[in-house]
């Protein structure tokens, strides 16, 4: 299983400590990461991940070329809305690309434990389907 995690900047720690908590949910699947957020899990965990570009950057476009390529299973992205973001435009992206095929995505700390656990119990298959 292939899982994205992203964070932006005030809600880096809560991606770090849902990691924490579920790391040996976690280390079962594939993970990929936008640069800072990897390395942060990485380091707090020792999880390996494979890790994109910051956000910023085109990170978060790379993810989304996984999802459109029936690459990604499950995105994790905690949002913060209350603070602007100065690359909006390739968050929006990303989210209607998980739509479009499909890709379940969680963007709060509810919907990530719910869909990590989940995962773990097979409760839900995750897998995109083929078009």
């Amino acid at each position: 299983m292939n899982v994205a995690l992203i964070a932006h900047d005030n809600k880096k720690d809560d991606i770090v400590n849902l990691a924490i908590a579920y790391q040996n949910i976690l280390k079962k699947a594939n993970l990929f990461a936008t640069g800072t957020t990897g390395l942060r899990i990485s380091e707090a965990t020792g999880l390996s991940i494979h890790r994109f570009q910051s956000g910023p950057y085109g990170g978060d476009q790379q993810i989304g070329a996984m999802v459109a390529n029936n690459e990604m299973d499950l995105v994790i992205f905690l949002r913060d809305p209350l603070t602007a973001q100065p690359h909006d435009p390739d968050i929006s992206a990303l989210l209607r690309i998980c739509d479009v095929h499909n890709v379940a995505v969680a963007t709060n700390m509810a919907s990530a434990e719910a869909l990590i656990r989940a995962m773990d119990k097979g409760l839900v298959d995750f897998r995109p389907k083929t078009r």
